[in-house]
C-alpha cells in the first residue's frame, strides 16, 4: 500500500469519530499551547532584563556593601552599610580610567500631589547619575552640585510618575510630597522603557543624595558616617575593568581600615556579571516553565495511546479483512502510526497557533504601567512541532505494532 493511500485511510478513520478525535487532540493542544506560552513569557522576561542591563553598558562597575566573608547572591542582599559619599569622591579623584561615579541610595516611597498618589522608586544620587544610568531630561533640569551642597528638597520625576500624578499638566515648579515632606519638581525625565525586577524604569524619583541622607531615610555606617547603598563606577572601557576593580578594592580597603587577611565589607560587581547572573536565573526559569507545561504533553500522549488501543480493538475485524486480502504487517503498522501522528500533529498545530495568540495577548497586558513581554522565537516553535510529532509516533507505536501482529484468522473471528 502506498503512503498516500495510508494517509487517506487514516484521515477517513479519524473523521468517522470526530468528537473522539477532537477530545483526544485536546491534551496535545493544551500542552503545546502551554509550552509555547510559558517559554515565550520566560524568554520575554529574560530579554527585558538583558536590554535594561545592557542599556547601562558593559563598562560600569557596581560597588555594594556586604557582610564580610559573604559572597555570591548574598552579597546583593541587605547588609550592614559600609559605603559613604566620601568613598565615591575618592574613587572619582584617585582611580585612573574612571569617567563618572554615582553614589546611589534607593527606596520605595509613595509620592503624592493633591489627591493623586503613586508608588515610585527614590534614586538618591548626584548629577553623574543621569549619564551613568543613561537617563535624559525631557524638561526642566536634573539635580546639580548646588542641590547636593545645600541639601535642597528638589526632585526629578520619571515619565510614569508624572502621568500618574499630573496627567497632561506641566509638573515643573509643583510641590509633591515624599514621606510627608514637600519637594519641588525641577525636572522630568524622558521615557526610558523597560523594567527591572517587575518595576518600570520610568517610575523613578531622583533626589539629591545628601537630601535623602538628612531628610528621608538616614542610615549610618558602623563608624557613624552617612551611608550610601551602592556606588556606580563608569570606566572608559571594559578592557580596564580588572585594573579598576583591583584599584577600587585597594582604595576602599585602606579607607575602611581593613587589615591584611580580613574580609572586605564591600563587593565589586560588573554589569557583565550581573547580566550573566540574571541570564542564568531567567534561563533556568524558562526551562522550568517549559518542563511544567510538558506535563500536559505527557498526559496528551497517554490519551492518544489509549484511544489508539481502543481503535485497534474496535477495528480488529477490519484488520483481519485487510490482512486476508493481502495487506502486510508494515501496511497495518503504517496506517495506525499515521493516525496517531496526524492527531498529534494537528493538535500541535492548533496548540502552536493558540500559544502564539495567547503570547500576543499577554504582551498587551499592562500591570500597573509595566507591560509583560512574550517572545515567540523560532526555536520554541521548532521544539513544539518536534515534540508533537515525536509524541504522535511514540504514543502510536505500541497500538500500531499490536494491530500489525494480529493473526488474520483470529481477527476475522473476533466479536
Amino acid at each position: 500500500m502506498k503512503f498516500i493511500d495510508s494517509l487517506k485511510l487514516a484521515i477517513s478513520s479519524l473523521t468517522v469519530n470526530k468528537l473522539r478525535s477532537s477530545l483526544t487532540m485536546l491534551g496535545i493542544i493544551i500542552g503545546v499551547g502551554a509550552v509555547i506560552t510559558l517559554m515565550s513569557v520566560g524568554r520575554g522576561v529574560q530579554a527585558q532584563i538583558t536590554e535594561t542591563i545592557e542599556d547601562y553598558g558593559s563598562n560600569t562597575l557596581n560597588v555594594i556593601s556586604q557582610t564580610p566573608g559573604v559572597k555570591g547572591l548574598a552579597a546583593m542582599q541587605a547588609a550592614t552599610p559600609s559605603l559613604t559619599l566620601e568613598d565615591s569622591q575618592a574613587i572619582a579623584e584617585r582611580i585612573p580610567y574612571v569617567t563618572r561615579v554615582a553614589p546611589v541610595s534607593e527606596n520605595y516611597v509613595d509620592v503624592t500631589f493633591a489627591d493623586s498618589s503613586t508608588l515610585g522608586v527614590i534614586e538618591a544620587s548626584t548629577p553623574d547619575f543621569e549619564d551613568v544610568y543613561n537617563y535624559h531630561t525631557a524638561s526642566g533640569r536634573f539635580i546639580n552640585d548646588r542641590d547636593i551642597g545645600l541639601k535642597d528638597s528638589v526632585v526629578v520625576l520619571g515619565e510614569k510618575v508624572v502621568k500618574d500624578l499630573f496627567g497632561t499638566k506641566d509638573p515643573i515648579g509643583q510641590k509633591v510630597k515624599l514621606s510627608g515632606r514637600s519637594f519641588t519638581v525641577v525636572g522630568v525625565l524622558e521615557p526610558k522603557g523597560g523594567q527591572m525586577m517587575g518595576v518600570s524604569m520610568d517610575s523613578i524619583i531622583v533626589v539629591p543624595i545628601t537630601t535623602y541622607q538628612s531628610k528621608l531615610f538616614p542610615r549610618q555606617t558602623s563608624s557613624g558616617e552617612d551611608a550610601v547603598q551602592s556606588i556606580a563606577v563608569q570606566i572608559t572601557s571594559s578592557e580596564h575593568s580588572d585594573f579598576v576593580t583591583a584599584e577600587v578594592e585597594d582604595l576602599l580597603r585602606r579607607r575602611h581600615r581593613i587589615g591584611a587577611g580580613d574580609k572586605d565589607d564591600f563587593a565589586i560587581i560588573s554589569n557583565e556579571q550581573i547580566l550573566s547572573l540574571f541570564q542564568q536565573i531567567t534561563g533556568a526559569l524558562t526551562i522550568f516553565l517549559g518542563a511544567v507545561a510538558g506535563i500536559s504533553l505527557l498526559v496528551g500522549s497517554i490519551g492518544i495511546m489509549n484511544i489508539m488501543l481502543v481503535s485497534v480493538t474496535e477495528r480488529t475485524r477490519e484488520i483481519g479483512i485487510r490482512k486476508a486480502v493481502g495487506a502486510k504487517r508494515r501496511d497495518i503498522l503504517l496506517q495506525f502510526l499515521i493516525e496517531a501522528a496526524m492527531m498529534s500533529f494537528t493538535g500541535g498545530g492548533i496548540g502552536i497557533i493558540g500559544g502564539w495568540l495567547l503570547s500576543l495577548l499577554i504582551s498587551q497586558i499592562d500591570l500597573s504601567g509595566t507591560t509583560l513581554r512574550a517572545v515567540v522565537s523560532p526555536d520554541i516553535i521548532i521544539l513544539a512541532v518536534s515534540v508533537s510529532i515525536f509524541i504522535g509516533i511514540a504514543s502510536g507505536m505500541y497500538p500500531a505494532m499490536r494491530a500489525s501482529r494480529l493473526n488474520p484468522i483470529d481477527a476475522l473471528h473476533y466479536g
